[in-house]
Parts: C-alpha cells; structure tokens; sequence
C-alpha cells in the first residue's frame, strides 16, 4: 500500500476522468462516483461522531446511563467497525467482483438497533434533529445516509451490476442504526430529546 500511495498525483485526471480497479476509465460525472462520494462523506461524518464520543470520554463529561447498560465500549467499537463496512462498499463500487458487506453485516446492524432501543422509551413524537453536539453530529450522519441510499438506489436502477443490493440494504439499515444511535446517546440527565411541538409555529404565526 505504501508503493501504491507514494505519489498522491498523477494528473491522469485532469481530463475528468478517474481510473478503476480494472484499469478502464470513468468520467468522474458518471453517477457511481455520486454513491463513492455520499459513502466517503458518511464515513467522514461517522469519523467525526467518534472524535466527539473520545473527547466526551476525555472530558469525563457524563455519557447516559443507558450507554453503560450495553458498553460505550461496545458501542464506540461499532463506529469502527461501520466505518470499515463503509469502506469495503466503496471497495465493491470501484471493484464490482469484490463482496465488501453481506447479510451477516445487516443482521449484526440489526441485532445492534434492537439492543439499543431496550434501553429506549417508547417514541410517541417526532424528535427535531438537535441535542449535544454528539447527538446532532449522529443526525447530520443519518442524513448523509439517507442521500447516500437514494443516490445508491438510483444507481441500481441505471446499472444494475454497479452496486449489490447487499450495499443498498446495508446503507438502509445503517440509517436506521443512525438514528436510534441519536437516541442513545442522548442524556435525558443532561439534555433531553427535543421533540416537535406544534405550538412553536402556532406562537410564530400568533406573533405575526
């Protein structure tokens, strides 16, 4: 990997175009670097969720009782491994014969949202995507999720062959993971779920 990464450009893609595993060209406009894209950017977010969790942790700032329930253990070594997942299914988009993520990853991020919400109270409201900064940093992620599936969707449709519907599950289910995770984090001691409340643009309207 060292040989590979010694030199960072080569301005082969100058022209628009990027290289695959098969050594073909692709123009980076081609929708399947729209996925690669969304998929680098979630692992991004998704890096920066547990750069927020160890500076809590060195804050000594006090997580939620739930999170010792599982182990925030448990649940910072999941980020690691959703952010390798992540990356194989950027490894399958660039190398369509490699199997990155299969159905034991989606039982296991399944498996994972169970175990958190029985910890949970029941949702009886929709929840405003803010809280700590840890909170709204795992919302931001469930967003670019969300994109991230629709793009990758969309790519299935085109070709079928450029994406496993394996990814396309993996990525739906991780959104989910996202956004129970959000949930869990959440220190009803410290600062509660911010639920949404018709009366504030009743009040708003009222005001005008």
């Amino acid at each position: 990997m060292g040989n590979r990464l010694s030199k960072i450009y080569t301005r082969t893609g100058d022209d628009g175009s990027t290289g695959m595993a098969d050594g073909s060209r692709v123009s980076k406009a081609d929708h399947l670097f729209s996925v690669m894209g969304d998929i680098d950017e979630l692992n991004s977010h998704i890096g920066l969720v547990r750069a927020h969790l160890a500076q809590a942790v060195v804050n000594n700032q006090s997580l939620p009782e739930r999170m010792q329930q599982v182990s925030d253990c448990d649940f910072a070594q999941a980020l690691v491994i959703i952010q390798h997942l992540l990356f194989n299914i950027g490894g399958e988009l660039a190398m369509p014969e490699y199997e990155g993520v299969n159905s034991a990853h989606i039982e296991w991020l399944e498996q994972q949202i169970d175990i958190m919400n029985t910890t949970l109270p029941p949702l009886k409201d929709f929840i405003l995507p803010t809280g700590s900064v840890l909170v709204s940093q795992l919302h931001v992620a469930r967003t670019v999720c969300r994109r991230a599936e629709r793009q990758a969707v969309l790519l299935r449709q085109q070709r079928a062959q450029a994406i496993r519907p394996t990814a396309v599950s993996f990525i739906n289910r991780l959104s989910d993971w996202l956004f129970v995770a959000a949930r869990f984090c959440t220190d009803p001691e410290q600062i509660a779920e911010v639920l949404w409340d018709s009366q504030v643009l009743q009040k708003f309207a009222d005001d005008k």
